[in-house]
């Protein structure tokens, strides 16, 4: 029996829903709403999780490339109703899957869950570590500076 789901590269037509996710589960706190200009912008970065009934995303995430040798895993959503299913990981394995195919041989991400990624296989570093240029997302974020809660991790391919 074919699954339910699958994942594949987004497409123009999956904006208006990475969006819709993105918005509304930013307001839990631990990502960062996108606009639709950035969305447009970085649309090849996402991967999508699809209902095959209806094709709706159901999940996303972003493979960003930051560096020469760096990438940074974000925007990594699943929506309640298909969480449980291991689909966060398969969207993660998805991006470093195509991090190896670029060359990139390290992916950070800045997380509220580092349990999930811990078991992953990455590691916390101290955000020193990070270029500066990975922080420009964080003046967008209401919790900049001083309430910053996200942890910085990384992991080599």
């Amino acid at each position: 029996m074919k699954e339910q789901f699958y994942i594949k590269k987004a497409a123009i037509q999956d904006v208006n829903e990475i969006h819709s996710l993105l918005l509304k589960y930013s307001k839990y706190g631990g990502i960062l709403p996108r606009s639709y200009s950035e969305l447009y912008s970085h649309l090849r970065d996402f991967f999508v999780l699809v209902r095959r009934k209806d094709l709706k995303v159901r999940g996303c995430c972003a493979l960003t490339i930051t560096w020469s040798n760096l990438a940074e895993i974000r925007s990594l959503v699943v929506d309640e109703s298909c969480r449980g299913m291991g689909w966060g990981k398969r969207l993660v394995d998805t991006c470093l899957s195509e991090a190896l195919t670029l060359g990139i041989y390290k992916v950070f991400v800045l997380t509220t869950v580092p349990e999930f990624f811990r078991k992953l296989g990455f590691k916390e570093i101290n955000r020193d570590l990070l270029p500066q240029k990975v922080w420009s997302d964080c003046m967008k974020c209401p919790k900049f500076p001083d309430a910053c809660d996200e942890i910085p991790m990384i992991m080599e391919l």
